[in-house]
Order: C-alpha cells, then structure tokens, then sequence
C-alpha cells in the first residue's frame, strides 16, 4: 500500500474528483477526512468508505470559513494523530460570460476555489513546517488557459496553480511538497448533465478521444501523495488526455 498509515484531508470529497480521490487513498491504506459543505452526499461516500474497511472523519463546512477549516485540521490530527497530506479539490462553478457576470457569481467562485484553497492550504502547511513533513495536493483546471463563459472559474484556477508554485518554493526547506493536479474534461455528474451535441464538440477536442475519468485524476493524487513523489514539488501535471498540446 503507497499511502499505509498517511493520515489526508481531501475536501470536495462528496462526489466526481474528491470522491474518488478519497476512495483510492482508502484503498492504499490512509486514514482520511472527508470534506464538503454536502452533508448528505458526504454521508453517502463516508458509508463507502465502511464498506470497504477504511477509516474516515467526517468535516461538513465551507472552507471560506477560516474557523471551520483550523477546525478541520485540529480535529484531524486529534482523532487519527497526525496530518500527511492535503488535497484542496473544492471547487465551484458560477458560468456566465463576460458582459452578463455579476459581481456575486463573480465572488462566490473566487471565495470558493481561491480563498477557500488558501485557507486549507495555509492551515496544512502551519502543521506541515513544525513537523517538517508533510505533502500537498492543490487541483487546478486546464480552464485556467481561458474557457469562455468561465472568466472567474478561468481566473481562480490560474491563481492555484501561482499558489502552488509560491508555496513550493517557501516550503521546500521545510520538508513539504506541494504540487497542483490540472485536470481536463473529466466525466462527472457535471458534465453528464451537457447535452450531448455539446460534449461530441467537447469529445472532439482531447487527442485521445474520449473523457477522463475521476479514477485517473485520483491515481495521480495516489502517485503525488505517495514517498514515490518526494522530489517533485512546485509542478502542475495535467491529467487531459493530451488537451494541453492544442
């Protein structure tokens, strides 16, 4: 098992990309809190995670909060005795194009996927420095090379990816890794909702022809997570069925 004994927080982990990268965490042998603001959904994946003999904290909150984010982190190093690693995959989307954005849907993303991000990144990393380990995973988008009608998902995920690269490199003498996932279009309940002359276009577009799946963003996490990734810190790896070459 790459990750036995690793104690993780993954937030966004009640559906799609966090879900998954919940359960392969599981699977290799980690501890993990499970994080949403969907306390419902939350539950379901945390019945899962039972099913399959594995040990989990449950955190329903939204991560804009700061209190409830060091809250997060306290009671995971109180129930499971440490903190290895941190996966920041809560996202949300509020599309619009440029001229019909409102300065709400505008906030809402960036408080989510920006602040939000930096909150538990900053909260981890505090832990991570005193102990002088530790391991964080930040999920960007390709959408950060510009999507129209996303200007402030586009903008938010850019910034990931500037964080995980700064906080690399402040990081770095402190023992503690940080890189970024980007994934492309990934099939999850979002996109299952496109219609489908929509997603032939999507489909078209990725060199290998069809969607990702949360599974193959989720390994990626297992490899970064993992004592096989101790030398790479500061990267962004797209995971896009070769998008990123367009």
């Amino acid at each position: 098992m790459k990750l036995k004994d690793k104690v993780a927080i993954v937030t966004g982990a009640a559906r799609g990309i966090g879900e998954a990268i919940a359960y392969r965490f599981i699977e290799e042998g980690a501890r993990v809190t499970l994080c949403d603001i969907d306390e419902q959904a939350l539950k379901n994946v945390d019945l899962k995670v039972k099913e399959m003999g594995g040990e989990c904290l449950l955190a329903v909150g939204n991560i804009v909060d700061r209190n409830f984010v060091q809250s997060m982190v306290d009671n995971t190093i109180k129930t499971f005795g440490d903190l290895d690693i941190m996966v920041n995959n809560a996202a949300i989307t509020r599309d619009a194009i440029l001229h019909k954005m409102s300065g709400q849907q505008w906030n809402e993303v960036i408080d989510v996927n920006l602040t939000g991000t930096f909150n538990c990144l900053q909260a981890a990393a505090i832990y991570m420095r005193g102990k002088g380990k530790g391991t964080i995973i930040n999920v960007s988008s390709t959408s950060r090379f510009g999507n129209p009608g996303q200007l402030n998902y586009s903008a938010s995920k850019g910034g990931v990816v500037a964080m995980t690269r700064t906080a690399a490199k402040e990081l770095a003498r402190k023992n503690v890794t940080c890189n970024c996932i980007s994934p492309g279009t990934i099939w999850t309940d979002m996109l299952k909702a496109v219609p489908e002359q929509a997603l032939e276009r999507l489909r078209s577009g990725i060199p290998l022809g069809r969607f990702g799946d949360p599974k193959e963003v989720a390994h990626l996490a297992v490899f970064l997570a993992s004592d096989e990734a101790s030398y790479i810190t500061g990267q962004t790896i797209n995971c896009d069925g070769g998008s990123f070459m367009i």
